[in-house]
């Protein structure tokens, strides 16, 4: 029988795993008469269903329901007196409890989901807290079980002989993908363990380090020297024909892949500035690594639009052009990165605010549709793309798009709460 968390970490360890800072440091949101297009977006995505796992939505179902369920956390955090904040805190749950009976069994989640699976544990361990969001609910046993499954199929997940994480079933690929579901549930479920389960501090420690050894690897494997970006991953055996003979690495830089990594950088540091115990040299490998990146995405922006490529190191090339998921990811993380403090130059941290600004008004600008059942569209994002695949450019640029997909307006909520913060309104 699991111990009782004590209240004092509770406060920690559990808003950490939601990543409701504001709510930790007593911050409120300006707000704005009538619906901003995050709440409005954040009630569409309700309003279509999206984000709930069924079991035969493919293996981007857990992701769906990752995405939602963050995206909405972050909106319930961010105007928890909002009319629709009890909505979104009953959807949260209605998502959760229905990835629980996918994702109880350990063996099961490592071999037969990609790291994507992990999207959603950060809300199974909110919903697992004595915590305030939790009050007109009762407390469930399965959320934690489930969280506990996702948190051991990380042990079970098959690995390169370097020790990366294979992204799913091909033998031996790490994706920048799985990156943004690992590390901060990872992070968070750490945390946990120590204060609510009795881990000691030197295996919080160790955890973290291995955390941050997954981001390292795909660094090393993957980084574009033209353009200080990241491509889409590597075969650590070299066998694909898109593999690099040095590397390994795949050939481009896919925009939404390495939206997830980019968030995955600012996502996890924030959890960690929430740890007291957090080791000071990891920290500060994590924010050197994102400020390169963030220099590196405020050079590639698309100067007429303001928007990113769908193939990063291919701009303005013929068929190229700009995504609304990776767009709005980067526009999420460059404000956020801002906001906390991640950048150590003060040029880069108004450079990076003002790109992602940019982007969030290109973005809502472009892609937002008003739609006549007065619920709000999203277009522009690129179906999955994956490495199983030629991995070339007429590949990246030949996937269809779609119209509604979470993983585009699901980044997009991100985005305009970083833009309502800072008072930017669309």
């Amino acid at each position: 029988m699991r111990a009782s968390p004590s209240p004092s970490l509770v406060g920690m360890a559990m808003l950490v795993v939601t990543l409701f800072a504001n709510l930790i440091a007593g911050a409120s949101a300006a707000t704005k008469a009538g619906p901003s297009s995050a709440t409005w977006m954040a009630e569409s995505i309700m309003s279509r269903g999206q984000g709930i796992m069924t079991g035969s939505g493919g293996t981007s179902e857990l992701l769906q329901a990752g995405i939602t369920q963050r995206a909405l956390s972050a909106f319930v955090a961010q105007y928890p007196d909002s009319s629709l904040a009890h909505d979104a805190r009953e959807y949260i749950r209605k998502s959760a409890k229905s990835v629980v009976p996918f994702t109880l069994n350990a063996s099961h989640d490592a071999l037969s989901y990609p790291l994507d699976r992990l999207s959603t544990g950060n809300a199974l361990l909110a919903l697992s807290s004595d915590s305030p969001d939790n009050r007109d609910f009762e407390i469930e046993t399965t959320f934690l079980d489930a969280a506990d499954a996702l948190r051991e199929s990380i042990d079970l997940n098959r690995r390169t002989p370097d020790s990366g994480l294979w992204y799913f079933v091909y033998p031996d690929w790490c994706y920048l993908d799985g990156m943004w579901s690992l590390t901060p549930f990872w992070t968070a479920y750490s945390v946990y363990a120590e204060s609510s389960l009795g881990a000691n501090q030197n295996s919080t420690r160790d955890a973290l380090f291995e955390m941050y050894y997954q981001l390292e690897l795909l660094w090393a494997h993957t980084f574009h020297s033209p353009t200080g970006l990241l491509v889409h991953g590597y075969d650590a055996s070299f066998a694909a024909s898109w593999a690099d003979p040095n590397t390994g690495a795949s050939p481009h830089v896919w925009s939404r892949s390495l939206g997830w990594y980019t968030m995955a950088l600012v996502d996890t540091l924030e959890i960690l500035d929430l740890y007291p115990l957090t080791d000071p040299a990891l920290r500060c490998v994590m924010v050197e690594k994102f400020g390169k990146l963030a220099s590196a995405l405020v050079a590639a922006v698309d100067p007429t639009t303001g928007g990113w490529w769908q193939v990063m190191d291919a701009p303005g090339r013929e068929k190229n052009y700009i995504e609304s998921s990776g767009s709005a990811m980067f526009s999420y993380a460059l404000m956020k990165g801002a906001r906390l403090g991640y950048f150590k130059n003060a040029t880069l941290a108004d450079t990076a605010k003002s790109a992602g600004i940019r982007a969030y008004e290109y973005v809502s600008d472009t892609f937002l549709v008003a739609e006549v059942n007065h619920t709000l569209g999203y277009n522009g994002t690129v179906s999955v793309c994956s490495l199983n695949s030629t991995a070339s450019y007429d590949y990246y640029v030949g996937q269809p798009i779609n119209y509604n997909s979470v993983l585009g307006s699901g980044a997009y909520v991100l985005a305009a709460l970083e833009a309502e913060r800072a008072g930017v309104y669309w």
